[in-house]
């Protein structure tokens, strides 16, 4: 004779209630997500010291594309416009490109763009997490590689001088940066991916200029650093000798 085994009514329910009742339980001990927000600590000075610092340092990258590239003759006076060309300096007179390799003026309307993209980035995140509006300023170094390049004659001596110039500033932009990865609060992912593309944009661009060097003036073994210091093709050459 088969016997069942009956079980009461309420059986599947009482389980289901017991298995939502012990993962609630478990997810009490786990510990909280932190949010999108504030750092916590001493990430939070180093943020909001390393966004200050971004946004200042690609504000001058601005004004070095611009001499460049040259500027549009309809000009905004907002940095992070979207739609303005290479022209987002304000207080600055329409200018003439000084290059003349095409592919030096390319390279510059973009680093340009890819510049005010990255301040309205850092703007929004100072807004977003501190409640801070920074607004742009030029640093003193900043100010030096802008003078350095407008004092240069456009053509070809002024090619070499950005080629050299803007690879040193990028470069000043890659430590702070490789730091914002593993300085920055643990949970802020927008942030260290934020970081991780300007360093890898950064050194992807300064080789590009690199190998312009190499090939339009002779300059193989050109090294950023940080300054003002300039190296002309006759030292290279006097270098490989």
């Amino acid at each position: 004779m088969n016997i069942k085994l009956l079980r009461p009514p309420g059986h599947q329910r009482i389980a289901k209630c017991f298995a939502v009742a012990a993962l609630a339980v478990s997810s009490l001990a786990l510990p909280l997500a932190h949010a999108e927000g504030p750092g916590r600590g001493q990430t939070a000075q180093f943020e909001r010291d390393y966004l200050t610092f971004i946004i200042d340092h690609h504000y001058s990258a601005l004004r070095m594309t611009e001499l460049a590239a040259g500027t549009d003759t309809t000009r905004d006076v907002a940095v992070s416009n979207p739609e303005e060309g290479t022209a987002p300096t304000p207080g600055t007179a329409a200018t003439p490109p000084k290059a003349g390799m095409e592919d030096i003026k390319s390279m510059a309307r973009m680093a340009n763009r890819m510049q005010r993209e990255e301040i309205q980035k850092a703007q929004k995140f100072l807004k977003d997490w501190y409640g801070i509006t920074h607004i742009p300023t030029l640093r003193s170094d900043g100010q030096q590689l802008i003078q350095a390049l407008e004092q240069t004659p456009g053509g070809a001596q002024f090619e070499q001088a950005f080629l050299q110039l803007f690879s040193n500033h990028h470069y000043a932009a890659l430590h702070p940066s490789l730091d914002c990865q593993v300085k920055s609060d643990v949970d802020h992912h927008k942030l260290q991916g934020y970081c991780e593309g300007i360093v890898h944009n950064q050194v992807r661009e300064i080789n590009d200029m690199r190998d312009m060097l190499c090939k339009q003036f002779s300059i193989c073994n050109y090294q950023p650093t940080i300054g003002t210091t300039l190296r002309t093709s006759s030292s290279a050459a006097a270098t490989r000798q």
